[in-house]
């Protein structure tokens, strides 16, 4: 089976600002086709302008909604600016006589139907403001908000990939936004327990927002989202692509951008860079680390089959490094070091020792951003892996997450 990854020993520079050229060089040529389309771009870059100096006032300080979109009608990401939201339900507020792009997106890969904003129509742009003033006043949600719907947000893998990584693609249509904090609007069920939330909050960087909240929160009060980018379609881990990537992977670099925001976001160095060849910044004396990742699917049969396998390759690693204490003696290749992985015994480094009291005005824990949790011990984990093994389902994820050269190998 091909694995998820998008080649690994092709990289760009990591440099912001080349993956922004990168991400908006393939939307001027890949997605531009018409003069329709370029003068989109052209209305795009004015808004990003404004973004990326870091002023959020628009140039365009209207509070009529405005909408760009980018992509095929079954598969488009919109980016709306001042969408309105009441009743449970997103609501265009527009001046009669202007032009609107078709503006439906599909939120939810498990949801065949497309999501439609409510469209209110105003006589003239006056009388909208004044609705908007005087009226509904809405409460303003800031910055950009990225929203997508996810079910069985419990199991990590339909959370990170069928749902998070999707979103994010969307935002990168959108340069350079994906580059910058950005809230969730989640529609996720109730969990109690699903620690993928921390992960969405953590990955955004403004947190996290659930729609069921906002629901309810919207019964008869109005919100307006300064930006909403929403669309993420068919471009899950699920949704099968020609070349069995991940949607975007390649011709977006989504993959390496998805990878390397985890780390950042999660406070952790990313991982090491090899951008031409797997041997890179490795000698022959060099322990290559590879994990046999535990699977539900794997028989008894299976299981000491694998223990057979990894107490063969560890015998012959211990005897040569044995003989080859001397650094100078050649190895014809490198040894390797196996290890059984399970995920779900990785801890966080343990720091319980540590008092700190809260006060009533802290609206999370004091030591939230300076402490590790499960998941960024498993990235440490992952960040050194050479050799990755698995077998198919939700095992075989976090390959995306592997090192430049790194290799995945799926056991069917």
């Amino acid at each position: 089976m091909t694995s998820l990854i998008p080649n690994i020993f092709n990289i760009k520079m990591n440099q912001t600002n080349q993956q922004n050229y990168s991400n908006v060089d393939y939307v001027e040529k890949n997605l531009i086709s018409s003069t329709s389309e370029k003068s989109l771009v052209l209305e795009i870059n004015k808004h990003t302008t404004s973004f990326t100096d870091s002023k959020f006032i628009h140039q365009n300080n209207k509070l009529e909604t405005t909408i760009q979109c980018i992509g095929s009608l079954y598969n488009q990401s919109c980016l709306y600016h001042n969408l309105y939201y009441v009743d449970s339900a997103f609501m265009i507020l527009t001046v009669k006589g202007q032009h609107l792009p078709s503006y439906s997106v599909r939120t939810d890969a498990f949801v065949l139907w497309p999501t439609t904003p409510n469209k209110r129509v105003f006589d003239s742009y006056s009388d909208l403001e004044k609705f908007v003033r005087t009226v509904i006043d809405p409460r303003i949600i800031p910055s950009v908000t990225l929203h997508f719907g996810q079910p069985w947000h419990f199991n990590i893998g339909h959370a990170l990939f069928d749902g998070l990584y999707s979103a994010y693609v969307a935002l990168i249509r959108f340069s350079p936004r994906h580059l910058h904090p950005f809230r969730i609007l989640a529609g996720v069920d109730d969990c109690n327990d699903c620690w993928s939330e921390d992960i969405y909050s953590r990955f955004g960087g403004l947190g996290i927002l659930k729609q069921r909240v906002l629901n309810k929160m919207s019964k008869g009060n109005w919100f307006m989202f300064e930006e909403l980018v929403m669309g993420s379609g068919t471009m899950c881990q699920r949704c099968t692509q020609p070349n069995l990537q991940l949607p975007g992977g390649i011709e977006l670099d989504a993959s390496r951008l998805f990878r390397d925001r985890m780390y950042q976001q999660h406070g952790l160095i990313h991982p090491i860079i090899r951008q031409k060849s797997s041997s890179e910044r490795r000698t022959s004396h060099d322990l290559l680390l590879a994990y046999i990742i535990d699977n539900k699917r794997f028989t008894s049969g299976d299981r000491k089959e694998i223990d057979a396998a990894i107490n063969e390759i560890n015998n012959y690693t211990n005897f040569h490094l044995n003989k080859t204490t001397n650094r100078t003696t050649k190895l014809q290749w490198p040894l390797v070091r196996v290890s059984y992985l399970f995920y779900n015994q990785v801890r966080a480094q343990n720091l319980s020792s540590i008092q700190i009291n809260a006060t009533s005005t802290d609206s999370r824990s004091p030591i939230y951003e300076l402490i590790e949790n499960n998941f960024i011990g498993q990235l440490k984990i992952l960040r050194q892996m050479d050799i990755h093994i698995t077998g198919p389902g939700t095992g075989q994820m976090y390959q995306t997450f592997l090192s430049d050269g790194s290799v995945t190998i799926n056991l069917g």
